[in-house]
């Protein structure tokens, strides 16, 4: 037995030493430091951590044990998805890990007085130039990132409440509504305002949603006038009922809303030229109402866009179930919607103001302007706890020409 044990070490040390003359305990190696070095790093932290506005930096020295021995950059890692490093600085022996503050899998926990970003930096080492040992141990190094809950993040003071939007209720919200004349294959804004008669306009209502979780525009009313005010006579309705094109109902026109929407917050729509019979002035009012509702608040008969379909002699709606426009032919869609400046019967044929299709030969100029006004919803129950409903009045005006002419009549 002790012949055979003296036989194995004496082998053992054969093979060893015909490793092209490795020896794994010279520590003077290309990843190594001298002594003077080797006091130097004993001073310096390790991992140094940088918590920014919306990321984190850390900063790694390669002497991570203290020890005076390098480790390689590819055995560290960042968080549970594992990030690799962004920058390794040789000069100095660092490598930098830059992520956001949600990004590597790091997790979010919120204190009474802060948000706590958590994650890690891992060390898992792997073999050098003999693949069967190793000679550091792996280490998990854990980082938080503090972050007040109250204070300055950008330009202006925030108070936030960190209640999720989903359950807080805007009291006053500023939208950016805009509504434009574009050409007829909607590509691009009219350069151009001047019509015929028997010509269409197309007509693009938006809204800039900005930070805001997605919205759904829609026209609640449209309302003619030779005067800037709305509640003015004579007047004539184009849109009414929240969001029924009732223009499109009479025999002379193809008024419509378009279908699809080419996005949630644009509505596009086409009204045929008109003018008031009988009435020598020559320039149109038209105030619309614009509003917005979550995207993912159903249409309802208070939030719709629909369109008479002559073909069908129905109302159909852009989007949501045909049944919510069907207020649109009884004019009884809800008191909140009723604009009370024309009754439903002024719609269809023998009401007062009718449209003046007769002439083909007038020429209708268009220039807008328009004013935002912001409401607030007393009914909280008739809207998605997503977002308040904004709205907007936007007046167009329009110059009507009883001749062809380039001079102002």
């Amino acid at each position: 037995m002790g012949y055979r044990g003296t036989l194995g070490f004496a082998l053992l040390c054969w093979v060893v030493s015909g490793v092209t003359g490795y020896n794994p305990w010279d520590f003077s190696r290309r990843d190594s430091v001298d002594a003077s070095q080797l006091r130097a790093v004993s001073l310096l932290q390790p991992v140094m951590v940088q918590c920014e506005e919306a990321q984190l930096v850390i900063t790694v020295h390669r002497d991570l044990f203290g020890t005076g021995r390098l480790i390689k950059a590819a055995d560290l890692s960042l968080g549970p998805a594992a990030c690799q490093y962004m920058s390794l600085n040789a000069a100095e022996n660092t490598v930098t890990f830059t992520a956001g503050l949600h990004e590597c899998g790091s997790t979010l926990q919120m204190t009474p007085d802060s948000l706590v970003y958590s994650t890690s930096l891992n060390y898992n080492p792997t073999p050098a130039s003999n693949p069967v040992i190793l000679r550091t141990n792996p280490a998990v190094i854990p980082i938080e990132c503090h972050y007040p809950r109250k204070d300055n993040v950008s330009s202006k003071a925030i108070k936030p409440t960190w209640v999720p939007f989903s359950s807080t209720l805007s009291a006053e919200e500023g939208l950016g509504f805009s509504l434009r004349l574009m050409n007829d294959d909607w590509s691009a804004e009219r350069p151009s305002n001047g019509f015929q008669l028997g010509e269409v306009m197309h007509i693009q209502a938006d809204v800039n949603t900005g930070n805001h979780v997605a919205l759904r525009l829609f026209v609640d009313s449209c309302v003619a006038t030779l005067t800037p005010d709305r509640d003015s006579s004579p007047h004539y309705a184009v849109i009414d009922f929240n969001g029924c094109l009732v223009d499109g109902r009479s025999d002379d026109t193809t008024s419509a809303f378009i279908f699809p929407r080419p996005r949630q917050d644009t509505l596009q729509f086409m009204v045929d030229v008109f003018r008031f019979a009988g009435d020598a002035r020559n320039l149109i009012y038209i105030t619309c109402h614009l509003k917005v509702t979550a995207v993912e608040q159903a249409p309802d008969p208070l939030n719709k866009a629909c369109s008479f379909n002559k073909a069908g002699n129905i109302w159909s709606p852009v989007e949501g179930t045909r049944d919510i426009c069907r207020c649109c032919e009884t004019g009884n869609c809800g008191l909140a919607g009723r604009s009370g400046r024309v009754r439903p019967l002024d719609r269809w044929p023998g009401r007062r103001f009718q449209r003046d299709v007769a002439s083909r030969h007038g020429r209708l100029c268009a220039h807008f302007t328009w004013e935002d006004v912001w409401l607030t919803p007393t009914d909280s129950g008739l809207i998605s706890m997503a977002a308040a409903i904004a709205l907007a009045f936007i007046t167009l005006g329009i110059l009507v020409y009883r001749r062809c002419s380039h001079s102002s009549a």
